[in-house]
């Protein structure tokens, strides 16, 4: 079954940084139409960042000029970068995105099981 793995979540205190990363458990074509999100205890799930069509960015008001998304083709890898962090980013953060399997096949919106993100004051 064709997953999607997160990384790079931990305990941070307020101000530091972290990247995340998220790359498909197996060999695969490429992800497309990929972002990361993050849901916070008694929160609905929220969009952070993703590439939208024609390699837009959207990012949340929340964390513009913080947080960059990127990506490796090559690796098949996302990437978020977060800086400055603060509290109320604590959150379990999620990637998503399309997997275009080595048959050709593509799955949407496949999640990943999340990567637990806290910020200490």
């Amino acid at each position: 079954q064709v997953q999607l793995v997160e990384s790079g979540g931990g305990l941070v205190q307020a101000g530091g940084s972290l990247r995340l990363s998220c790359v498909a458990s197996v060999t695969i074509i490429s992800l497309d139409v990929m972002g990361w999100y993050r849901q916070a205890p008694g929160k609905q799930r929220e969009l952070v960042a993703g590439f939208t069509s024609g390699d837009n960015i959207n990012y949340a008001d929340s964390v513009k000029d913080r947080f960059t998304i990127s990506r490796d083709n090559a690796k098949n890898t996302v990437y978020l970068q977060m800086n400055m962090l603060k509290p109320e980013d604590t959150a379990v953060y999620y990637c998503n995105a399309d997997i275009i399997t080595r048959f050709g096949v593509r799955l949407r919106g496949i999640w990943g099981q999340g990567t637990q993100v806290t910020v200490s004051s």
